[in-house]
């Protein structure tokens, strides 16, 4: 296999805290009064025009503005751009049906503004990793001559090579500052082997993973019970937009993230020693418009958990010389996988198909997730090549999140596994 240029973030913590602290709060806080003056001037558009502004007409709104000014200029065109994107991603939930989203709020809370993610392009950091630091720029109001600078020193993982950086992020987290270094790297990965697996996506099983010989289910029961829990506990708070909120809805994505990665790692590791060449997901990029889930917490769980999953699948496996492809999965929940026969009543309960044509008894999502292998596989696609054991799709493997430890391990090793 060719070589290939992947992106990957590095987070570094910083071994002279105390020397820059003071210089990075004075950036953290000048981005969140730049999203401030910038969320006002898309208000202000908003009403007298009745359209959102983009990036680039906001940009050219507050180039004269003194807030512009407190960070590197390419630094202030990304908070600029981030707030243009936090607009579209709400447009684009109100028109999905979600009634309950809202509009990117201000950065304040009080008197106070929080200390905002502060990104450097390649006009605004130097890099020296012989010494491990690297060198950040401020913006000419925080300046006390044009040679001042923020000097950070870092240390990251033994096993990570910071070099080729592309941008490096000030990211607040707990108390502390971090460097996040984005990176590229050129990678030679040997694809594992020429087998392929296939994966339902859904709810209560977040995950059916079909390798022809064996299945896996991935409960979804984790994610949902922090769903439910961050809801209860975000409906307590007085104000939608206080600070006791704001740090729920990021612990709340945190945990989220931290599911979809540990149970992708897992998926892909199997893959790998599995001799999975190519890895079959299905397509739920249309899910929304098609299917009508019921409550807006269903919604949301379908509209943002599967597509960052599958993002995070696709460069996990690039990494393993393994191909991602999406499919179309219509069709895969009501067919048998065994005999080819589509029948929606044959799926005779959530978790329960039962072929009347062929005698297949099978966890329904496996089912899906042997269908969805299959479509890529055309000598599985006449019922003459279906004609091997599916007891695995009867009695799969259950792999379940480890809450005490965050990872993935056997259902039997987990405590208070269903």
């Amino acid at each position: 296999m060719a070589n290939r240029t992947v992106t990957r973030t590095h987070i570094a913590s910083i071994r002279n805290p105390r020397q820059v602290r003071d210089d990075l709060d004075s950036l953290g806080f000048a981005a969140s009064k730049l999203w401030n003056v910038a969320r006002w001037t898309a208000e202000r558009i908003w009403s007298e025009t009745g359209r959102i502004p983009g990036h680039a007409e906001l940009s050219s709104y507050l180039k004269s503005h003194e807030r512009y000014a407190d960070l590197n200029a390419q630094s202030s065109q990304r908070v600029i751009q981030e707030l243009a994107e936090a607009f579209k991603s709400w447009y684009g939930h109100r028109q999905n049906g979600d009634e309950n989203a809202n509009p990117p709020a201000y950065r304040k809370h009080g008197d106070q503004h929080p200390h905002s993610t502060v990104t450097f392009k390649e006009d605004g950091f130097k890099h020296d990793p012989e010494n491990g630091r690297v060198r950040l720029s401020k913006g000419r109001n925080l300046k006390d001559g044009w040679s001042d600078f923020i000097l950070c020193e870092y240390a990251a993982d033994p096993d990570v090579t910071i070099e080729n950086v592309q941008q490096v992020r000030t990211v607040y987290e707990r108390g502390e500052w971090q460097l996040h270094f984005v990176c590229r790297h050129e990678i030679e990965p040997d694809p594992p082997g020429d087998e392929v697996a296939g994966i339902d996506l859904g709810i209560s099983n977040f995950a059916a993973v079909s390798f022809g010989d064996e299945t896996v289910l991935y409960p979804g029961g984790a994610l949902k019970e922090d769903e439910y829990w961050f809801q209860k506990q975000r409906a307590k708070c007085d104000d939608a937009d206080s600070a006791e909120a704001d740090r729920l809805d990021r612990k709340r994505a945190a945990r989220r993230s931290h599911f979809l990665h540990a149970v992708s790692k897992d998926i892909v590791e199997r893959c790998a020693d599995g001799g999975i060449g190519t890895i079959v997901v299905g397509d739920l990029s249309g899910i929304r418009d098609s299917t009508d889930w019921g409550d807006s917490g269903n919604l949301d769980l379908h509209g943002w958990a599967f597509d960052r999953f599958t993002s995070m699948l696709e460069y996990k496996a690039e990494e393993a010389g393994i191909e991602v492809e999406q499919v179309d999965e219509r069709g895969t929940s009501k067919m048998c996988s065994a005999c080819g026969i589509e029948d929606r009543s044959q799926r005779v309960e959530r978790g329960l198909y039962v072929c009347d044509e062929c005698g297949l008894v099978a966890n329904a999502d496996c089912n899906g997730a042997e269908n969805i292998r299959q479509k890529v596989l055309p000598n599985l696609a006449t019922d003459g090549g279906r004609d091997r054991d599916n007891g695995c799709m009867a009695q799969p493997a259950v792999r379940l999140f480890d809450k005490s430890t965050g990872r993935v391990r056997p259902q039997e090793q987990v405590d208070g596994g269903p």
